[in-house]
Order: structure tokens, then sequence, then C-alpha cells
């Protein structure tokens, strides 16, 4: 069992209480349901699909890179920061090298997929959720961080989290915390 004893999980669901984490599903039983929201661990580079219950499944992230970068025209430190955030908006870009599935004909639709992410759910943001055409090397490096800020997830869950969009009104809730520092994350 995990304890997520956060007034940020509680308040970001809408709850009074810490949730607890009852269950873990493997992701690929994984079910998306109205009002999951999506949280990710910066630090450890690991995502959560938690169903209002409590159930709940995890997989590996990539997340920004420690250092300034130059990327689409500007220069800024890469890494993602630690925000609650709203995803919008599907778009899907043509740089597929970037924003492509790793696998364009299994996956052809979320090939060039961009989730949009809005700070607290109004201001529109450069961030968002997507899969990458290198990710099978990002995914082997031992810390993942290798994104110029995005969430980068596989293939398989972008499809899993275009589909809990859509299930909640394209819509999502998405907590990105480093450590998740203002919680206690215990498992047995």
């Amino acid at each position: 069992m995990v304890l997520l004893s956060s007034a940020v999980f509680s308040l970001v669901l809408g709850m009074a209480n810490p949730l607890t984490l009852v269950t873990s599903v493997p992701v690929q039983t994984w079910a998306p349901e109205v009002g999951d929201s999506f949280f990710v661990d910066t630090k450890a580079n690991m995502g959560y699909l938690v169903h209002t219950d409590g159930v709940y499944t995890e997989f590996p992230v990539v997340t920004g890179k420690k250092a300034f970068v130059h990327y689409i025209g500007r220069g800024y430190r890469a890494e993602t920061p630690s925000r609650n955030w709203v995803a919008k908006s599907l778009h899907f870009k043509g740089d597929r090298m970037t924003f492509g599935a790793a696998n364009p004909k299994e996956y052809k639709d979320i090939d060039g997929a961009f989730l949009r992410l809005y700070v607290d759910g109004v201001e529109n943001s450069p961030y968002g959720i997507h899969p990458t055409r290198n990710s099978a090397r990002m995914f082997a490096e031992t810390d993942r961080y290798e994104s110029m800020g995005c969430v980068i997830v596989s293939d398989a869950m972008m499809r899993v989290i275009l589909q809990t969009w859509r299930l909640n009104g394209e819509q999502l809730t998405v907590v990105t915390r480093h450590g998740f520092e203002s919680k206690e994350i215990a498992k047995l």
C-alpha cells in the first residue's frame, strides 16, 4: 500500500483527507475512469494514473533536462516545473522526431500528438505530454532527464492518457512535483 499524505494531492483531487493508494494495477490491465488524475514525480521520473478511489498504475516517464537549453527560439532551464496543471488541448505536431510515436505503424493515432498543459488550468504553457521517436534511447537512460521540459511517455501510455483525457471531457488534472516533497510515500 502507498500512502500519499499530501495536502497537494487532496486539494487537487478535491478531497478533505489524504489519498491512500490501496491497489496497484499493472499498466496492461489499467482502464481509465471519470475523475482520474495524472501525477508525475520528476525526481524518480515515474508517472501515476490514479482513480478517485485510490487505485493506481505506475510507469516510467522522461522529464526535463537539468540544464539550460536553447530550443524553439528561446533559452531556458529545461527542468520540468513543479506545478498543478490541466491538460486541455490536443495538437498534432509536424515534427515527428520530437513528437512522433516510436512505432508510428502500430501507433498511428498518436503519431505527433501533443497534449498541452495549462498552468492551474488557465494559463497556456509551452509544456505538454507527448511520445517521441527517440523514446527507446531516452527510457534506457538511468535518470531519464532527457526532454526540453515536457513529460514524455511511451506510445502505449500516450494512448491511455488520451483515452483518459477524452473520457474526462477533454480535460485531465496533472500534477508535477520533484519527489513529491510535501508528501510521504511509503511502500509496503
